[in-house]
């Protein structure tokens, strides 16, 4: 025992009484490192106590001091030597410091993991439910979630701009421009400040990004930008991330978003401010696509300080560039929303 390095082998003489209302009788009592052992004066063990069991049953401020091996015995061990009583004392003392210090240790272990369940219920847990819920949704679902938010924008911008020749232009795009279209191009007519993706491929443009170009590229690099912003954060994930915990739990167990979530979406969708598209994945893009990006690069920043890259890219692949629509696909595109 390190609290009593210096009472190594203590002994002093006491009186032992075994149990009950036998008769005490005089011992040898040796301290060792864990045990109190009890002895005749032939020095023939009769007893031993544990240290850390021992309790004092008698008032500390009496000289005689009256022990017992544990709480569930009538043993009894008295003694008056001070050296023996202080150095059962001080074991004492540092059992309960011990205890405390355990104490102290388990209740900071369990405090520990408690805020680390709650670090990861907030967390951890809510962006788990957003990616699993984005990975396992099936197209289908994509698609019906889509059309969901599409329906509620109409009550905000107006229906869609459509004529026959015009939406055949739209469609023709979407194909010119994915490799595997999903999807679709909607033309809105107001309301809407920038271009976005809804979950399912649909791709919102203002009518204002039709009208008020005369270059059928600078569409396609709006499409173009648009599409890597769905490739870099899913829409779905967009949506799910905007409409807080319970809405990607309840897409899970029951395949669909409450209304009031794409509503409120839907309403803040409009004015949200596009995230930045990295210019080197945007000039790839336009280079598989075989579009000029000179166009888009000179609609969205007429200095060119910000789409240096897509400038000097079109230089260099200006040759391998194809049209991106007809003429006459171009005029019926521009008309869609009735001139």
């Amino acid at each position: 025992m390190t609290a009593l390095t210096k009472f190594d082998r203590l002994e002093a003489s006491a009186l032992w009484r075994p149990q009950g209302e036998t008769q005490r009788v005089e011992v040898i009592v040796s301290m060792g490192d864990a045990t109190l052992t009890i002895s005749n004066l032939n020095e023939q063990p009769l007893s031993h106590w544990s240290l850390p069991a021992i309790e004092r049953i008698n008032g500390t401020n009496e000289r005689l001091a009256i022990y017992a091996p544990g709480p569930d015995t009538d043993e009894r061990l008295e003694t008056e030597d001070e050296t023996m009583i202080a150095a059962i004392a001080r074991i004492q003392r540092a059992i309960e410091r011990g205890t405390a210090r355990q104490g102290r240790v388990r209740g900071g272990l369990l405090a520990g993991v408690c805020v680390g369940m709650l670090a990861i219920g907030i967390f951890w847990l809510p962006g788990a439910l957003v990616r699993q819920a984005t990975s396992i949704v099936p197209d289908v679902t994509r698609n019906q979630i889509g059309a969901s938010l599409l329906s509620r924008l109409e009550r905000l911008s107006g229906r869609p701009c459509q004529t026959p020749q015009g939406t055949i232009a739209l469609r023709l795009l979407n194909a010119r421009l994915s490799t595997n279209p999903v999807g679709e191009i909607v033309v809105l007519r107001s309301g809407l400040e920038s271009p976005k993706t809804l979950p399912g491929g649909y791709i919102l443009l203002d009518r204002s990004v039709i009208e008020d170009h005369e270059d059928p590229d600078v569409v396609a690099g709006y499409v173009l930008a648009e599409q890597q912003r769905a490739q870099d954060v899913d829409p779905l994930e967009h949506l799910l991330q905007h409409a807080g915990f319970l809405t990607p739990l309840k897409l899970l167990t029951s395949g669909h978003i409450p209304d009031a979530a794409l509503d409120s979406y839907a309403e803040d969708l409009l004015r949200e401010t596009p995230a930045p598209v990295a210019m080197e994945a945007l000039v790839e893009r336009f280079a598989k696509a075989e579009v000029r990006s000179l166009p888009y690069a000179q609609a969205i920043d007429i200095t060119g300080a910000e789409t240096l890259p897509l400038i000097e890219a079109d230089a260099v692949r200006l040759q391998s560039a194809r049209p991106v629509l007809t003429d006459g696909q171009w005029v019926a595109l521009q008309n869609i929303c009735g001139g």
